[in-house]
């Protein structure tokens, strides 16, 4: 009779049947929902921070740029007619950045400084703010023959000054009259080494720091009339601009684009703890998994009785999957209004502390796309448990305790799993700009999948051939993880995956931090000094040479340069990888030599040697060579002061980064470069308790020289990474949860029949005692066995990152190792403890007699 309904009909009726057992409420679907949910909320709420992010910066794009369109030189100002030209187009800005070496006179303190120099027009959108409503042309005038000036609070407190004292910057003296609280276009920027100083544009030429070649940016903000700012009239300027001057060398940049490097730098994150966020995803596809099974165990009496009664399969699979959508779907909405909500987290919790202008609101498409991730994981693992009841004949059902068959579902549902899987693959990697990186995760997250779900397997076969051991708990515990129904799969699988993550993370993150607190500060130079000019090294090194504890010092000239033609093709028409791309998005810094530089080794190619007088010839590093696609002989055309050179590729060379010395991608032959206006740039070595002394020294015989100390530098940047690491771990954490979470439910889908055997067991005269000392040993065999697996596959993960794609060296953390070793064994043990108490408190009558 069944088989003469319709598919509508059974439809209709698998909707009334699940309808009726869902009155029952949601009991064996709480991990179920906290799964998804988790899961969810992690990719919901990276997508709507990042979301809140980029839109900040595009809603933003003029105040952060500070203009409509901005054009850069480095080294000299724009020509007469550059500046005529752009006048003739709105309203212009003139604003000089460049870094520098402030002096208290009042407590001899010296700190180098982000200078800034601007015109009356400054800020052409959005405002500066200063303290106690300072306005700023009125604070950066000249009073009393004395310059005014305005700076970050963090300068004062280096120097030990307040308001109202003065500071020397090159041959300036200014007052500082107010502090910054709010930068408009800071972004723009780059990144700070130094707090900020502000001084007008007469100021700043009067310090004697503008000298030919020395690196200053000289940016021009434009403010195009109202008629003229739609996105496609901004382009059409731009295009105007280039053509009008092809050789002017500036880089041109349009409020679409304001902040480039920040941009691409939030969107890699989010890429990345998206990924992590879709681990912990998957980790909780394995608690969906487990509990459909475990549902679907406790429904086994029901689907027989079905099947008994004719019930067709296809008619059951429909009944319990109707029950697994509505019941992902719950999950799914919970987890979206609780990733939609994130963002306004953030925003009360640190919102000052964010250094980009987000627009925090609700964002629908990552939403939807985390909606999608959870309804595609929720399928992938719940349509094989609900496939293998459709199968499994009545008599099979009631067998299945003692007697599990191993049946695979049929094609359809194997293509089904397959798809589902594939899909969320698909997406993963589709919906990004980094395929490449994307791919890569994803693959290792499937590796490590495969390999943790053999493990178990392979976990059980051993328990199950070791040799009999003498001792009853122990025995009990090695036969507990190969029996029938065994959670030993599920707990090495689910709590395996996020550990593994989380040495991953935890692993790179102390080897990048190792590298910059320790091992390169060893190895790199105590300072860097810039802007020295030409009739000054003499001067220089004689100053650095009489400084006790100097133990090497060096010295090469410097200019920048940015890169217009690559074998006869213009840079912007080229294609390059991802990894090079960085080299033609800017100027870049060039330098020539006679002889190969240090920390560099010669890779194709021969070096010019001494006394070369030819034409032309430029050596690149190997890796942008061979990205650039270059051989040697081939052209390379860059632009300095606004006129292009162009040379042949002699060689490619190896640099080693890891130096931190000074290393060029671009090194020319010396006839190429030497009559150009130009400085020199000088590293020293030497011993840190004579660093002050020669800061001092060379900043009081030369104020127009920068000394950059690298340690600081290196602080600078480790506090970056520090905050990156924070969010990765957090998301880590939320993985390593799901996790626990599904470690939770497997201890929970064997709640059952770990009651029926604490009963049999304390009838066989076991004292509570003894059986809880049995699941113990399990339980803590089952944890380190995982954790060991999780850290030897975390530490091969992070080994890889670090050695092949960073090219760093690698530093072994055993520590970490061993916490993850520790807290995996704990947590297993705990939360098997936890669910076995209750088990040992069940009375032994209603259990037998309910068997």
């Amino acid at each position: 009779m069944a088989a003469s309904l319709s598919s509508f009909d059974e439809f209709k009726i698998a909707a009334r049947f699940a309808r009726r057992e869902l009155r029952a409420g949601l009991k064996g679907f709480r991990i179920f929902l906290a799964c998804l949910m988790l899961g969810v909320a992690a990719i919901a709420g990276v997508g709507s921070v990042s979301s809140a992010l980029v839109e900040g910066l595009s809603q933003e794009g003029q105040t952060i740029l500070g203009g409509d369109v901005s054009l850069r030189l480095i080294h000299r100002e724009a020509r007469k007619d550059e500046l005529a030209y752009l006048r003739a187009s709105g309203a212009v800005s003139q604003v000089i950045e460049m870094r520098a070496m402030s002096h208290a006179p009042e407590t001899d303190e010296r700190s180098l400084v982000e200078l800034k120099s601007v015109d009356d027009l400054y800020p052409l959108y959005g405002a500066l703010s200063l303290s106690n409503g300072a306005r700023l042309q009125e604070a950066l005038t000249k009073k009393e023959g004395v310059w005014g000036s305005v700076a970050e609070q963090t300068l004062l407190d280096r120097l030990g000054i307040g308001l109202g004292d003065t500071v020397k910057v090159g041959d300036l003296e200014t007052q500082i009259r107010a502090i910054i609280e709010r930068e408009p276009d800071k972004l723009s920027g780059g990144m700070a080494f130094g707090p900020r100083l502000f001084v007008s544009g007469e100021a700043v030429r009067a310090s004697g720091l503008i000298r030919p070649g020395s690196l200053a940016q000289f940016h021009y903000r434009v403010k195009l009339p109202e008629a003229q700012r739609s996105n496609a009239a901004v382009a059409a300027f731009v295009d105007e601009t280039e053509s009008r001057f092809p050789q002017a060398g500036w880089r041109i940049q349009d409020r679409s684009d304001s902040a480039p490097s920040v941009r691409r730098f939030v969107k890699r994150v989010a890429l990345f703890l998206t990924l992590v966020g879709l681990t912990a995803l998957i980790v909780g596809g394995v608690g969906v998994g487990n509990a459909v099974t475990s549902y679907l165990d406790s429904k086994r009496e029901v689907i027989a009785t079905f099947k008994c009664l004719g019930a067709p399969g296809r008619l059951v699979f429909r009944l319990y999957l109707l029950q697994v959508v509505a019941l992902s779907l719950i999950g799914i909405v919970l987890g979206l209004g609780l990733g939609a909500a994130v963002p306004f987290i953030v925003q009360s919790a640190a919102g000052d502390l964010i250094p980009v202008p987000a627009r925090f609101a609700i964002y629908s498409e990552p939403l939807m796309l985390a909606a999608a991730y959870g309804f595609l994981t929720a399928l992938a693992f719940a349509i094989w448990p609900l496939a293998r009841a459709r199968e499994i004949p009545a008599t099979g059902l009631f067998r299945d305790i003692v007697a599990p068959v191993r049946r695979w579902p049929r094609p359809p549902y194997v293509i089904a799993t397959g798809g589902a899987l594939l899909l969320l693959a698909a997406l993963a990697i589709g919906l990004t700009d980094e395929r490449l990186f994307a791919a890569w995760f994803v693959m290792g997250a499937g590796l490590s999948f495969i390999v943790l779900r053999f493990t178990g397997q392979g976990l059980m076969w051993l328990a199950r051939k070791a040799p009999r051991v003498r001792q009853p708990q122990l025995r009990l515990a090695i036969a507990n993880l190969h029996r029938p129904g065994a959670a030993t799969p599920s707990v090495v699988l689910s709590l395996g995956l996020g550990l593994t993550l989380l040495v991953t993370v935890s692993l790179i993150d102390g080897n990048i931090e190792a590298q910059v607190k320790g091992e390169l500060p060893d190895r790199a130079p105590s300072f860097f000094f810039v802007d020295i000019g030409p009739e000054q090294v003499e001067e220089f090194e004689r100053i650095v040479n009489e400084t006790p504890g100097v133990e090497a010092m060096n010295r090469v000239p410097m200019l920048r340069g940015r890169i217009t033609e690559i074998a006869g093709t213009h840079s912007e028409d080229m294609d390059v990888p991802p990894n090079v791309a960085w080299a033609l998005q800017g100027d870049r810094g060039i330098t020539y030599a006679e002889e190969l530089p240090d920390n560099s080794t010669l890779v194709r190619g021969e070096w010019w040697g001494p006394g070369y007088d030819g034409p032309p010839l430029v050596s690149l590093s190997e890796e942008l060579a061979a990205g650039f696609g270059m051989e040697v002989g081939d052209t390379l055309t860059v632009n300095v002061l606004g006129r292009p050179l162009s040379a042949r590729l002699a060689n490619t060379r190896e640099i080693d980064w890891q130096s931190v010395g000074i290393n060029f991608v671009l090194v020319f032959s010396p006839g190429a470069l030497a009559g150009a206006p130009h400085t020199h740039l000088a590293t020293v070595t030497m011993e840190a308790e004579n660093e002050l002394q020669l800061q001092r020294d060379v900043s009081r015989a030369f104020p127009n020289v920068t000394s950059v100390r690298v340690k600081e530098a290196l602080e600078t940047i480790n506090a970056m990474i520090e905050n990156f690491a924070v969010a990765v771990r957090a998301t880590s954490i939320v993985t390593l949860s799901a996790g626990v979470l599904v470690l939770a439910g497997a201890m929970a889908a064997g709640h059952r029949r770990r009651v029926y055997d604490a009963v049999i067991l304390k009838v066989l005269g076991a004292t509570r005692g003894r059986v809880l000392g049995a699941y113990a040993m399990e339980y803590l065999v089952l944890g380190l066995g995982t954790a060991v697996i999780a850290s030897g596959a975390g530490a091969l993960a992070a080994w890889l990152v670090i050695t092949q794609v960073m090219e760093a060296p690698w530093t072994f953390l055993p520590w970490t190792l061993a916490a993850t070793v520790l807290g995996g064994a704990a947590a297993t043990l705990g939360l098997g403890l936890l669910g076995t108490y209750s088990a040992l408190s069940a009375k032994a009558a209603p259990v037998l007699r309910a068997e």
